[in-house]
């Protein structure tokens, strides 16, 4: 049977071996992700550049805190974070006053609908998956901090101690992280209606449990992250847990078609992990600037070596470096014809 790159995506994601892996690969356009217009040319010329089987549409990293009102300096960048020049939650009190925002209405969130809309013009027949954070990791770059242990957010050089925040203003968190879920559910809608293929969503780094332990995770994301995923009808639906000690195991009662995580992380499970979702990892993200393309290919063939017998989506295990070498992500593309 011949595949075409929709049909081979969906049969994958749904759970099934196609007539063979899918593979793809991002990264951060930092100079051309501050408009609708020049994201989607970015996106659609990296797409036929290299021709991946789907695209996740990689948005700037801050697009959606900007939709509650965080600010940033687009003309100053730490890694692929811009600076940020004010955050919505000064002191603990404020996280009362995070509200829904009307999609209709928000700047941010109308921008990577037309984005979206103009990638799928440019590209018909590609599977187009979005990419989106969770309303917790949302909300700690409302009160500036980072999603990360031990990394701070470029910019926010008083960020409000987050963990008190839990305690102090338990109620006010949840009714944030509420209006937050509520926004990116109808988010979710307009992205199906524009004819997205599925979501590709990231809890970020929030499943350390030196960030929060297991229970504070359950009562302060879970929830969250159901509201979003459930929101999605259609389309395919990837979890993201990124970095080290990210408790992919965790993830597989989620509404989600897909789990990825990086196979070689401090922590982490390797691909022989038995899940009951499709695998999306299996090549080290940090090594595509580096012009190793030897052992880009000899990782990718041991990936797909093990997943031989299964549906499998072979990538970086997280977003390459923007300075990632032609050579290398063509190697990546050329180990599945």
């Amino acid at each position: 049977m011949s595949f075409t790159k929709k049909q081979r995506f969906e049969q994958i994601l749904t759970g099934k071996k196609a007539d063979r892996p899918i593979v793809s690969s991002w990264h951060h356009f930092l100079k051309k992700e501050q408009t609708a217009v020049d994201l989607a040319e970015a996106t659609i010329t990296f797409a036929k550049k290299y021709d991946w089987d789907w695209i996740k549409i990689n948005p700037r990293a801050t697009y959606l805190a900007e939709a509650f009102g965080n600010k940033y300096d687009f003309d100053d960048y730490r890694w692929v974070f811009p600076k940020q020049t004010h955050a919505v939650i000064n002191q603990p009190g404020d996280v009362w006053h995070v509200e829904a925002v009307e999609v209709a209405t928000s700047v941010p969130l109308q921008e990577q609908l037309e984005a979206m809309r103009l990638i799928r013009k440019g590209l018909p027949e590609m599977p187009l998956v979005q990419t989106v954070f969770s309303p917790l990791t949302i909300l700690m770059f409302l009160t500036g901090n980072s999603s990360y242990v031990n990394q701070t957010m470029y910019g926010s050089d008083e960020p409000v101690d987050f963990r008190e925040l839990l305690k102090s203003e338990r109620s006010g968190v949840h009714q944030a992280l509420h209006a937050i879920a509520i926004t990116m559910a109808q988010y979710m809608k307009e992205l199906e209606k524009d004819g997205i293929d599925g979501l590709f969503y990231a809890v970020t780094g929030t499943a350390h449990p030196d960030l929060f332990d297991e229970a504070t995770f359950n009562e302060f994301s879970r929830p969250y992250d159901l509201i979003v995923l459930n929101a999605m009808k259609k389309g395919k639906r990837i979890l993201h847990t990124c970095g080290a000690h990210a408790q992919p195991a965790r993830f597989v009662d989620y509404p989600v078609e897909g789990i990825s995580w990086d196979t070689e992380a401090e922590g982490n499970p390797g691909l022989e992990l038995k899940i009951s979702k499709t695998k999306v990892a299996g090549v080290d993200h940090t090594i595509f600037e580096g012009g190793d393309n030897g052992l880009i290919e000899q990782q990718a063939k041991k990936a797909l070596d093990l997943m031989h017998d299964e549906p499998f989506v072979l990538v970086p295990n997280c977003a390459v470096s923007v300075k990632a070498a032609e050579e290398a992500l063509n190697t990546l593309r050329k180990s599945v014809m």
